[in-house]
């Protein structure tokens, strides 16, 4: 079975978020956007990807269409055990363009694709590709959007609970915001502070002692920039919470940097920017072997959250984010929510489990 295209989508999915913003310096973004990477074969079998577009979803279409579709071309699609050979074929061909940022997303995109079409080639749904299935449904946490009145973030924490969550991550950075959020939880609820990397490794320590009595389970990306470790470690030893990061990493070259330097309690492999599942699979096994905890970064609507979901099935512990918000439209029929439960279910049909609605009214051409 050989691939015969790589395409690109642009799906732009408006959403309402309430009371909260998502911006992107001084522009508040009104939509979601991801670029679905489709992989065809000469069988009649497709397979899904998801490469991350955020703000960018052009730049990642390009790269998926003239970076990564050449690439892949004629090639004979693999089984599991030969994805990673290809992939890092790929990555070398690739790499005079840099093996971080867009390039990776594009990669990421393709990776998951492979294994998706392996899956379905195999009959069974990824995660039995991937390992024993640990779990059929995966608990989800809220990722609230940055809100800032601790007035607001007092009942969006209230209404998520209320929704089934059962644990809440804040973007916020200031201590107020911490507390109010801690408050409308109660002690026994699980709260974590994605920070987006604002401060110096000193205000980062100071920032983490004064949250302490709130009992954070982790601040997200503290420092600038986000791949100075020796400052994150920093922060971990002397700010007395745990630290998160890797959301921005590519490769488990860089993660191997980041674990060996001490600079996170709990890591953050995103499918969607890592480089794929393959890469995933890479940082888990070593966040494992050093006894760092993986909590995926993962607030995807696309292919990259089912897959996101297959990964965290073959592991005991382990949440999928969320972002707390309505979208106007479901690529798979509203079977990736979170149910009453706070709970996502793992698809359990061949490959990623699902295909997306073609009949989504929101690509972009």
């Amino acid at each position: 079975m050989e691939i015969t295209d790589v395409r690109a989508h642009h799906i732009r999915i408006p959403y309402d978020a309430g009371v909260a913003s998502f911006r992107q310096g001084a522009s508040a973004i009104s939509a979601l956007d991801m670029v679905l990477v489709e992989v065809t074969t000469d069988a009649g079998l497709t397979g899904w990807g998801d490469a991350f577009a955020y703000v960018s979803p052009r730049t990642t279409r390009s790269a998926v269409e003239e970076m990564i579709a050449p690439q892949a071309r004629g090639l004979k699609v693999p089984d599991a055990a030969g994805i990673p050979a290809v992939m890092e074929q790929i990555q070398r061909n690739l790499h005079l363009f840099g093996r971080y940022g867009i390039t990776m997303f594009a990669i990421s995109g393709l990776d998951i694709a492979l294994w998706d079409l392996a899956a379905k080639i195999e009959g069974a749904p990824l995660h039995r590709l991937l390992g024993a299935s640990k779990r059929s449904s995966i608990p989800a946490y809220a990722s609230l959007l940055r809100i800032g009145s601790p007035e607001n973030i007092t009942g969006e924490c209230k209404k998520a609970l209320a929704l089934g969550y059962g644990a809440i991550k804040l973007h916020e950075t200031t201590t107020p915001a911490v507390f109010a959020a801690r408050q409308a939880i109660g002690p026994g609820i699980p709260l974590m502070v994605d920070m987006n990397c604002p401060l110096t490794g000193e205000q980062a320590i100071a920032f983490a002692k004064a949250c302490e009595d709130a009992q954070p389970m982790f601040l997200e990306e503290p420092v600038w920039p986000p791949e100075d470790f020796a400052t994150l470690a920093e922060v971990r030893r002397k700010g007395g919470l745990g630290v998160a990061a890797g959301e921005n990493a590519c490769t488990e070259y860089q993660f191997r940097q980041m674990m060996n330097a001490g600079a996170v309690s709990h890591a953050q492999p995103s499918v969607t920017k890592v480089g794929g599942i393959t890469e995933f699979l890479k940082v888990a096994a070593l966040a494992d072997q050093l006894g760092v905890k993986i909590v995926p970064h993962s607030p995807y609507f696309g292919p990259g959250l089912l897959a996101t979901l297959h990964l965290l099935a073959t592991r005991e512990d382990g949440l999928v984010e969320m972002f707390y918000l309505k979208r106007e439209a479901c690529l798979w029929g509203g079977r990736a929510d979170v149910d009453a439960t706070g709970h996502v279910a793992v698809p359990s049909e061949p490959g990623l489990g699902y295909e997306p609605d073609r009949g989504v009214r929101y690509r972009v051409a």
